[in-house]
């Protein structure tokens, strides 16, 4: 299926850019997206975030600007941040960090002093690189301590959460991660973080569309802070959300702005705002809870066909599969599968011998086929075509790789994918 010619003023302007759109919107057409951190965003998303908004400055918050001219950027603001506070049953919300490790940034800066412990997942476990890891600036002006999963359940063990967390007290304790395939237990890291007397932090960035959709537990009533982005599961835009009781309002506000960043980005909180009302919906939680069934009735499948996945299973929108028994490097694996018309993204597993650029697994999910419509009774054939292309890829198969591409293309035609252009 070839898609119509779209952007028509871009087309005249800058052809070569408007090529490479095209281009794009041809591959994730055609393509089966299984990167977890990957959505569609609606027609309504895609156009708030291309609207005049992005003609307008707006240094401060509702109400107290820096700039004149703030009529209608600050009931925009107020309508995201009311629809935040209502979705998602919190006392304050900022919708002006502008992606997801701004965001954590600024929670070390209200709470945290440069040198002081903070606690998080191993990047290698699962966590994420904001969480105090080394090589991001959060493990670099901060001590970072991680805590990893029990290497034969491939889950936290919080006897060691809590050992490591009265050690060190820590600051803050960030729970949530990148590649945690099972729910947080949300509950039991508030007790830790009180007994230790950090600032718990949820980093809920996979799982706010799961959680605004009733198919994950909610940490609002256990953490103090939670980080969002609002893409992902959520189906918005690429910015980010702060979450918090109203105690931490005003060290959240001024670690935003003007600790971090000036004018926010008003066209993507415009975006947001579509996307927490499209969140708000009934439709949406029949689609948080398609997620995780698709991606269970995924993972049966791949378990049948002999795949070795991280914990098990999956209980959200995630599985993370250890290659080592299929004797393909997932590197190698997720190059093979993209031929095939197969997206996904190579990743370290936990305890993993390789090194992070040349892992052991892959990760994948299914938030972005849920949202063209694919349903359980896909899962076997996307599984059996997961199967095919790491077979093609130990064996050099180019052929197989090929012949799959096109029976995905096939699948894809017919299921469309929201706001890209359609016959």
């Amino acid at each position: 299926m070839t898609l119509p010619l779209s952007h028509p003023a871009l087309s005249v302007t800058d052809p070569e850019l408007a090529a490479l759109v095209g281009a794009e919107e041809q591959l994730q057409a055609d393509t089966l997206r299984l990167i977890p951190s990957e959505n569609y965003v609606s027609q309504a998303v895609l156009e708030a975030s291309g609207t005049v908004l992005q003609n307008k400055y707006s240094e401060g918050y509702a109400g107290r600007r820096y700039y004149e001219g703030q009529q209608n950027i600050d009931q925009v603001e107020r309508l995201a941040t009311d629809r935040a506070k209502a979705l998602f049953g919190v006392d304050h919300a900022n919708v002006q960090p502008y992606s997801g490790s701004p965001a954590n940034l600024a929670v070390y800066l209200a709470f945290a002093e440069p040198g002081d412990t903070v606690m998080g997942m191993a990047l290698p476990m699962g966590g994420h690189l904001t969480h105090g890891w080394g090589v991001s600036a959060t493990g670099k002006w901060f001590r970072g301590v991680q805590y990893g999963v029990r290497h034969d359940t491939g889950l936290i063990d919080f006897d060691e959460v809590r050992d490591l967390a009265l050690k060190e007290r820590p600051k803050l304790i960030f729970c949530g991660g990148t590649a945690l395939p099972r729910t947080i237990d949300f509950a039991a890291f508030a007790e830790i973080a009180r007994e230790s007397g950090a600032v718990l932090v949820a980093d809920v960035a996979h799982i706010a569309g799961l959680i605004a959709g009733g198919a994950h537990p909610s940490p609002v009533p256990h953490a103090d802070v939670v980080s969002t982005t609002t893409h992902k599961t959520l189906r918005g835009p690429r910015g980010a959300m702060l979450m918090s009781r109203e105690e931490h309002a005003k060290a959240i506000d001024k670690a935003v702005f003007p600790g971090l960043q000036g004018g926010p980005h008003n066209q993507t909180t415009a975006a947001i705002a579509v996307a927490l009302h499209e969140a708000a919906q009934p439709s949406f939680r029949d689609y948080a809870h398609a997620v995780v069934d698709n991606a269970k009735a995924l993972a049966e499948a791949l378990l049948a066909r002999g795949f070795d996945l991280v914990s098990g299973g999956t209980d959200n929108h995630l599985i993370l599969m250890d290659l080592t028994p299929k004797d393909v490097p997932g590197k190698v694996a997720a190059k093979a599968l993209d031929r095939a018309g197969i997206v996904v993204n190579y990743n370290t597993v936990p305890y993993d011998p390789r090194k992070p650029f040349d892992p052991s697994g892959v990760r994948i999910g299914t938030p972005s086929l849920t949202s063209r419509g694919l349903a359980t009774e896909h899962m076997p054939a996307v599984a059996g075509w997961i199967d095919r292309g790491v077979t093609a890829a130990r064996t050099g198969d180019e052929d197989e790789l090929a012949a799959i591409r096109a029976e995905v293309a096939d699948l894809m035609a017919a299921f469309p994918a929201p706001g890209l252009p359609t016959d």
